[in-house]
Formats: structure tokens, sequence, C-alpha cells
């Protein structure tokens, strides 16, 4: 099954990007990390589809990818990444900046060095590659972790009057497209 993003130099531009728009610096540790829940979140969420080509091993300070890491290691390379992302990894770039993006990089490096993903790797040692099927159940079984149901949220619009709206998708047969008692009655 193919990533939602090409590489994972797309989703580091992207939370270093939603930084700079909040005017906050997003130090190489804590971009590690929310990329490394980012990754364990929309694999939660998409039946173990990847957001990005990675992978993400044991570091001393917590879970790392070594590539972005080392390109990024003195600043922001001047690269070519895909400027649009699909919705499903927009969804959970933007509920990981918004339930994450406001922890501090030790308190994100905490939660991710608790996470049983982090600690088996650990076990083995440090560079140890981290399973990627054990990031997705980590943080859709974790306590200390926000459920990937609130992680990706609830889409909320703006209706033509102005008033934010939460948009859910349509699933016919729900409770909430039957006709009322009083019509089938007739």
């Amino acid at each position: 099954m193919p990533a939602a993003c090409k590489s994972a130099f797309d989703v580091a531009f992207w939370f270093l990007d939603a930084a700079l728009n909040d005017n906050e610096y997003l130090q190489p540790q804590k971009l590690q990390r929310l990329m490394y829940f980012a990754q364990a979140y929309f694999g939660a969420l998409n039946g173990g589809r990847k957001l990005m080509p990675a992978v993400f091993v044991a570091d001393e300070l917590g879970p790392v990818e070594p590539n972005v890491h080392l390109a990024l290691s003195r600043g922001r390379p001047d690269l070519d990444v895909a400027a649009c992302l699909s919705e499903a990894a927009e969804t959970v770039l933007k509920g990981v900046w918004r339930r994450l993006g406001n922890l501090s990089a030790d308190r994100l490096s905490h939660l991710a060095c608790e996470s049983a993903a982090y600690r088996e790797a650990r076990a083995r040692g440090l560079g140890t590659e981290i399973a990627f099927d054990v990031m997705c159940r980590s943080v859709a079984g974790g306590t200390a972790t926000p459920s990937p149901s609130r992680v990706a949220g609830a889409r909320v619009l703006v209706s033509q009057s102005g008033k934010p709206v939460v948009a859910e998708r349509w699933a016919p047969g729900q409770a909430g497209d039957a006709p009322s008692a009083a019509l089938r009655s007739r």
C-alpha cells in the first residue's frame, strides 16, 4: 500500500510551515516527535497505511527519522516538496498539530518514550527500527496520548451565514436519515 505523501520532507515541511504560521520556532526534537505521532496516528486511522515512506529509530532522546533529522541539522534545506497533500493526510497533520503542537519538546519526547513501540525498540538497542504496526497500536491503545478519533477530530467548516458548523460524512440508513414516525404512520 503506497504512503499518502511522497516523502517524509512533505510532512516535515508541513509542520515547519504550521509553526511559522503560528509564529513559533519548531525545535528539531519536537519536529521529530510530531512526525512520529503523525505517522502512527495516520496508520491507526487508515488501516495500517503509512503517511510517509519513513522509518523511525530509537534514539537516546526518543524516536527519530534519521534522514530528515540529518537533512535539517543545519537548517531548512531548499527542496521541492509537494504543496498539496491528500485530505486524509491534511486531516491527521492538522489534528496532530492541534492536539500535540502546543506541548513542549520535552513533554512530547516523554510521551513518545512511554509508547510501547519505542520501549520495545529501545530494549533492543539504540538505532533499532521502530515497528510501524506497533506504533499504530501504541497510539490506538495508549492512555497518555489522545485517541486517534480525537486527533482526527471533527471537520469544522463555515456555513454561508458565517457560523462554524461540524461537517460529517453522510451515511445512508443512519438513524438521522429515517423519516419521522409521524410520516411512517400515514
